[in-house]
């Protein structure tokens, strides 16, 4: 076996492991099995293209970094209120339209003050 054979394997099995890592995930949000076979195909399908996309943005969009910890910061509190929701205890529920757009507004306004940042440094 070659070095890059294991390379290959070693990838192909974190693949895997991450992909079975997420079922019960999905589980929590739906119960219908062809929403979580296939939401788990595009996520192995996308995920080693959405890693060297987020790495190039990160060299260009210097705070891309803080906005991506809101947003998951944002998504554990949201994980955390739905279960005690789902335990019966009376907190607010926040609902898939304010989500997208809290997620849209983080990422624009990161995206617009990384523009910003870079755009006075160039000048500079």
């Amino acid at each position: 076996m070659t070095p890059m054979l294991v390379v290959m394997l070693a990838i192909g099995f974190t693949d895997i492991l991450f992909a079975l890592d997420s079922i019960p995930a999905i589980y929590g949000l739906t119960q219908d099995p062809y929403i979580v076979f296939t939401a788990n195909a595009f996520a192995l399908m996308g995920l080693r293209q959405l890693y060297f996309l987020i790495g190039g943005l990160l060299k260009k969009l210097v705070h891309l970094s803080y906005g991506l910890s809101v947003i998951l910061g944002f998504i554990g509190v949201k994980l955390v209120l739905h279960a005690l929701h789902e335990s019966g205890v009376h907190v607010p529920e926040i609902g898939i339209p304010f989500s997208l757009g809290f997620i849209v507004l983080v990422l624009a306004v990161t995206t617009a003050s990384s523009l910003w940042v870079t755009r006075r440094q160039e000048r500079a």
